[in-house]
């Protein structure tokens, strides 16, 4: 490997790190709601059935963190490969063979479906925004622009672990790691 291979393998270890690393934060914070959802609804339930209580506004927040949960941890769930494959032939490929689906797969469907949902929810957004959308019933939450806004969020953030993945693929090809899931902090491993 020559010396500017190396500073750019450098640079590409650096940034995937750097992608990946909004990806963990991310999906590590949000997946606090997931405490918070039931907490909630627990709340809910014994308000309303022991006191006769109830906001709607209280039982619309765990539909708000249930999609910011969903929407900000996908690029969470693709960084550690947690959603569902249909893939029969992938597992038994060899590491080379599946940096290539991943590659393939990730500039020629997962970037762009990504840039497509930004672009084309954009606008739906930007009118939610406008008029400052609230919630249909009384007392509910009076943000429902903000809910909206996970959309792009979730386009964004997986457009950036998209990336992520695709340098990784390409470190891989290019032999500077041996696996998809190696550490990038240029470290060997033990394993």
């Amino acid at each position: 490997m020559t010396e500017r291979g190396s500073a750019t393998d450098l640079r590409l270890r650096s940034a995937a790190r750097a992608l990946e690393g909004v990806s963990e934060l991310v999906g590590r914070l949000v997946s606090w709601l997931s405490l918070f959802m039931v907490l909630v609804t627990f709340a809910v339930v014994v308000l309303r059935y022991l006191f006769d209580l109830g906001w709607i506004a209280m039982q619309e927040s765990v539909t708000y963190m249930h999609a910011v949960l969903f929407l900000a941890g996908a690029a969470y769930t693709l960084r550690h490969q947690g959603h569902v494959r249909v893939d029969i032939f992938y597992r038994r490929f060899s590491e080379r063979g599946r940096a290539w689906v991943d590659l393939l797969g990730g500039l020629f469907l997962l970037l762009p479906v990504c840039l497509f949902i930004f672009i084309e929810s954009w606008e739906y957004v930007a009118q939610s925004w406008a008029v400052r959308e609230g919630s249909r019933e009384a007392g509910g939450i009076a943000a429902v622009y903000l809910l909206k806004s996970m959309i792009l969020v979730m386009a964004a953030l997986l457009l950036l672990q998209g990336l992520a993945s695709v340098l990784r693929c390409r470190l891989l090809l290019g032999g500077v790691i041996e696996r998809l899931t190696d550490d990038l902090t240029g470290k060997k491993d033990s394993a």
